[in-house]
């Protein structure tokens, strides 16, 4: 209620000052007309769609926007008088935002230049041709699903990545679902559960499946094969992906306030109502990657053979060979894995986690898909890759180190409003993404954010597009790792295919190189 204190006392210091004008002088009009003008504009806050702060602070949000346009300006008023010394780096979120709010995109062009400095250490470039070509009419899609799956799924460049309903709110999750069923591209459910916002506007679902089995969980916190088999028929099912870790804390479950647990929170993952929900760090299922891998197959026959593949954030070289030796093994292969990097993840984490445990997604990129190529299965298997992928500019370095697609998180959150609050645990969103108070999750208005989730993709998919030509390339499978250079030094450039090995197809099996001969002889797919 303190939200529309403003409003409220706008508006009676309108009416009483009208009366005044009225009744005593007509003076009082000097002061009546400014307050009914702002009555009126904090009137038309509540009601309009387009912005989510002005909905939910009617008045008082005017000035985020009034302090959002002085930004730029100020801060170079601080880098002249030297008090920062960093040139003004634009927010990846504005770009996010503009793409998202208009048809065409028009975040791509800023006027004098590059602001990063490109003498410095880590500076990367992706390497333009003498002879570009034209983008192609329609943007690419890459097939999922290997020899063993009946039913394969065509995977957009760019799909919306895990976020959970209950994490996120309801119009937020079908806001999401619109976008993607506008653009044709898939949706990532979360591990919190199958439920009906995710599958009210028909969008493409990847459904995820964490360690505590929400959506098909015994009453006993296990697996249940029952409830995911009815589940998984539906339609709008067309993948199944098994969370093993996320990339903001391998190695712990993810964590629901019990303030955000209602009672079709707790319907849709089988849980008690109003009690925190706390995710066990391993799945119940399997101990080994020879498990890991039959209960993948397991699924897909429960689905009646539909993709299904894995997501992780790497850790250990070997262990993850050890899955590429139980595939070989068993002679059946996940249709897809997805890599989490480490410096991904929208939600709370712990921050010796976030910061210390996991790969940053290049090297768990270049790891999975040399380790795939190594063991001679990469053709059977999808990499998608998702941490911190926002312009087409990441979708084809990611391309460039072994990703087949790319899932977006954070900027799906900006696409549908976030303003990076950081209140997402205290189910006090600012702007209704992340709340399940109905007061505050009203503001998001569902068809006015679809919009801008479909708006936001394209155009950043466009955007890869036309970068893949201007390198020459109209295929994805065309890129390598000569086309995306490091600065290592100040005086010294060097290709991703310098800077890691890459392995030849079966290479692990007949002649393992270097310190990939240690780590695939200590692999052992009978243990992780």
């Amino acid at each position: 209620m303190r939200r529309f204190l403003l409003l409220l006392a706008v508006a009676a210091g309108a009416a009483g000052t009208l009366v005044l004008s009225l009744l005593v002088s007509p003076w009082w009009w000097c002061a009546a007309g400014p307050l009914l003008a702002l009555t009126v504009l904090g009137v038309w806050d509540l009601t309009q769609t387009r912005h989510s702060i002005l909905r939910n602070y009617p008045l008082l949000g005017h000035l985020r926007f009034l302090m959002e346009a002085l930004r730029p300006e100020m801060q170079q008023y601080f880098i002249e008088r030297n008090y920062d010394g960093r040139p003004y780096d634009r927010d990846v979120r504005d770009i996010v935002y503009e793409r998202a709010k208009y048809e065409e995109g028009r975040a791509a062009e800023e006027p004098f230049g590059t602001e990063r400095d490109v003498y410095e250490q880590g500076y990367e470039f992706l390497v333009p041709s003498m002879r570009p070509v034209d983008p192609p009419e329609r943007p690419p899609t890459v097939r999922v699903g290997g020899p063993d799956c009946a039913r394969p799924y065509d995977m957009a460049l760019l799909n919306i990545s895990a976020m959970s309903f209950g994490a996120l709110s309801a119009p937020a999750i079908r806001a999401l679902n619109k976008g993607a069923a506008l653009g044709g591209f898939a949706h990532d459910t979360g591990e919190g559960g199958l439920s009906e916002h995710h599958l009210a506007y028909g969008g493409d679902l990847v459904w995820e499946i964490g360690t505590g089995y929400f959506g098909c969980r015994t009453d006993d916190g296990g697996f249940d094969r029952d409830e995911f088999t009815e589940k998984a028929a539906r339609e709008q099912v067309k993948c199944v992906s098994v969370k093993l870790s996320q990339g903001a804390k391998p190695g712990i479950g993810g964590v629901l306030p019990g303030s955000k647990v209602n009672a079709e929170i707790a319907r849709v993952r089988d849980v008690p109502e109003g009690e925190t929900v706390i995710s066990p760090p391993y799945h119940r299922e399997f101990d080994t990657p020879r498990q890991l891998v039959l209960f993948l197959a397991e699924l897909r026959e429960l689905t009646g053979g539909k993709p299904v593949g894995f997501k992780l954030c790497v850790g250990s070289r070997t262990q993850f060979l050890g899955v590429c030796k139980a595939i070989l093994a068993e002679g059946i292969a996940p249709d897809f894995v997805i890599v989490d990097g480490a410096e991904g993840g929208t939600g709370a984490a712990p921050l010796e986690f976030a910061d210390h445990l996991g790969m940053p997604l290049t090297e768990g990129l270049i790891t999975v898909h040399n380790s795939l190529v190594g063991a001679g299965i990469r053709d059977r298997v999808r990499i998608g890759a998702s941490g911190k992928v926002a312009t087409g500019a990441d979708i084809v370095k990611r391309l460039v180190q072994g990703a087949d697609f790319t899932n977006a998180a954070r900027a799906m959150m900006f696409a549908v409003g976030c303003i990076q609050a950081q209140r997402c645990h205290t189910n006090t969103c600012p702007v209704g993404v992340t709340t399940q108070d109905p007061r505050r999750a009203r503001a998001l208005d569902v068809t006015d954010k679809g919009v801008r989730v479909h708006h936001y993709q394209r155009a950043t998919v466009r955007s890869a597009t036309q970068i893949m030509a201007a390198m020459g390339v109209r295929d994805p499978r065309d890129l390598g790792p000569h086309q995306l250079v490091r600065r290592i030094a100040p005086h010294e450039l060097q290709p991703y295919a310098s800077l890691y090995d890459w392995l030849e197809p079966g290479q692990l099996t007949d002649r393992p190189p270097g310190t990939w001969a240690r780590d695939w002889a200590a692999a052992d797919p009978d243990r992780f």
